[in-house]
């Protein structure tokens, strides 16, 4: 890929340093990783160092402070090298977005702090009988002097065994589902906090995820974002942003599964002494692969000229995460297939790539979620 013309000159400085770093750092550790099943601690130093994590964090509180285009940038520039590292870097972002949108100034202090240090932040929703009903969550935090009691547990939650600060969502009125969701800043340090286990994965397996135990956690009163109550609302605004960052990697891992592709036509020499290449049958899967990678591209960056407008984008941001991500597990499926037993093998890239996307389509909110709430709004005009 060449860097993109249509971007300003800043822009096109932090693409080319994004795409150094993934050359120099994601590529070449990304499969040994993989294998392993580790998470990659050294990640977050060195972006920061690159200049380009915690990307969303502004400069007055010590991070880059960079626009949304050159964050949507970053994101697919990592997943062009790695769906688990590109996840680990831009997926903590949501967390973050979510008290810089609603928390107090010392709220955001105390959040960021780590972050720009090139720690890492947690998101804690799902629940085993929650899933995508998040007005089911059994999670409660009871008020008790000046302090919250928070009680539950949590799956895969994101990023929880590094993190240094989590966002915690929990009850504080049972019985009133989501009306009564309200989210706090725990700190992982605190007394009852307990990562019970550790998930192991299909795909993004260096990207940490937990199941987190809370019992009878103290947190100050002041660790409450916003209101009691409003936790969904928040909930809803961040997966907003989470959801939109799932399409830029996404398009990352796509261009890149179509790239291996290409290159492989091109230099595969048939039984005929023709590269691959030059069946038109063949050529014209490519252009297929290309065609939906591009679309995939503008639909997510339309939710960026959207953000950057002040307009409603919500529908749009389900459409780029459904599109982007539907998108790139066909075009990392038919990359598999065209390189044959060399797809399929663990030797190669592509069949990691189509392990780590499967999950972009369900995380963030499910694919079937996003129809549910396009259609809603859609019908709703």
């Amino acid at each position: 890929m060449g860097i993109d013309i249509s971007l300003t000159p800043e822009q096109q400085k932090i693409q080319q340093a994004a795409r150094e770093f993934t050359a120099k750092y994601v590529i070449p550790n990304a499969g040994k990783y993989d294998r392993a099943g580790e998470f990659p601690e050294f990640l977050g130093p060195e972006a920061v160092k690159a200049g380009i994590y915690p990307p969303a964090v502004p400069k007055e509180y010590g991070g880059p402070g960079l626009d949304l285009l050159s964050q949507a940038i970053i994101a697919e520039e990592i997943g062009y090298g790695c769906g688990s590292f590109a996840n680990i870097l831009c997926g903590n972002m949501m967390s973050a977005k979510l008290v810089l949108l609603a928390g107090t100034e010392e709220q955001k202090k105390l959040y960021t702090k780590p972050l720009v240090e090139g720690g890492y932040a947690g998101f804690a929703l799902t629940e085993p009988g929650s899933g995508s009903d998040a007005g089911s969550i059994s999670t409660q935090a009871r008020p008790d002097g000046d302090e919250y009691v928070l009680n539950g547990s949590k799956c895969f939650a994101s990023f929880c065994g590094y993190a240094t600060n989590i966002v915690v969502f929990a009850s504080t009125s049972p019985g009133k589902g989501v009306k009564g969701l309200s989210a706090f800043i725990v700190e992982m340090e605190r007394e009852g906090m307990t990562v019970a286990s550790v998930e192991h994965k299909l795909g993004i397996r260096s990207s940490n995820s937990v199941e987190l135990v809370l019992k009878n956690v103290r947190v100050p009163k002041d660790h409450l974002i916003g209101s009691e109550g409003e936790g969904f609302k928040y909930a809803m605004k961040a997966l907003d942003t989470g959801r939109a960052a799932v399409g830029y990697v996404a398009v990352g891992v796509a261009q890149r599964a179509l790239d291996e592709a290409v290159k492989y036509c091109k230099e595969y020499i048939d039984v005929n002494g023709q590269p691959l290449s030059a069946h038109q049958s063949i050529a014209f899967r490519l252009a297929d692969m290309a065609i939906q990678v591009e679309a995939a591209r503008q639909l997510a960056r339309r939710v960026v000229r959207l953000q950057e407008s002040g307009a409603p984008y919500t529908t749009e941001s389900c459409m780029a995460k459904t599109f982007a991500t539907d998108t790139a597990m066909r075009v990392c499926a038919e990359s598999v297939t065209l390189l044959g037993p060399y797809g399929y093998s663990q030797d190669g890239v592509v069949e990691k790539l189509m392990r780590d996307i499967k999950i972009f389509q369900i995380f963030e909110g499910s694919n079937q979620i996003q129809r549910l709430v396009i259609s809603r709004n859609l019908l709703a005009r």
